[in-house]
């Protein structure tokens, strides 16, 4: 298969809320149709940046107050597609992206862990995560080995 191998960067900008990842995804995909991603690449984008952008909504701005913006511009290189997510709401505990390590499942089903598994599919998926807290915003910049030229 040939792969049209430059897409020009583009911006989504969404307002944190109930429907901010739904949207946010969708127009990340729709622009991403230029590269004819396969299933398995189109749903890594989609699994690390849902989860993304779910800690983004309940975490960084948390129901109890109010929405913010997210803005996200991704860029294709030959190395994958680069990400950049930036918000205003609340920072990264120290100010760090959490570790991320795997839960255990290995116990009884009413003993699984509700949440945890985020950061360790980000982590395990993406590549080159950083994070940074620049004067009032959030900059989340990840690389994800998909389309590679």
């Amino acid at each position: 298969m040939t792969r049209t191998t430059l897409l020009p960067a583009f911006h989504i900008s969404v307002v944190s809320g109930q429907m901010a990842v739904r949207t946010a995804l969708g127009q990340l995909l729709d622009g991403l149709k230029p590269l004819s991603l396969d299933v398995e690449e189109a749903g890594t984008v989609e699994l690390v940046m849902a989860e993304a952008l779910n800690n983004i909504v309940e975490h960084a701005y948390p129901e109890d107050e109010g929405s913010g913006p997210i803005d996200i511009t991704c860029a294709h290189a030959s190395d994958g597609l680069h990400l950049t997510v930036v918000d205003s709401g609340r920072a990264m505990p120290d100010g760090q992206t959490p570790v991320g390590g795997a839960a255990d499942i290995d116990v009884d089903f009413c003993d699984m862990p509700e949440g945890g598994f985020g950061w360790f599919l980000i982590k395990d998926l993406a590549k080159d995560v950083t994070y940074q807290r620049q004067d009032t915003e959030n900059q989340l910049q990840l690389r994800l080995a998909v389309a590679l030229a």
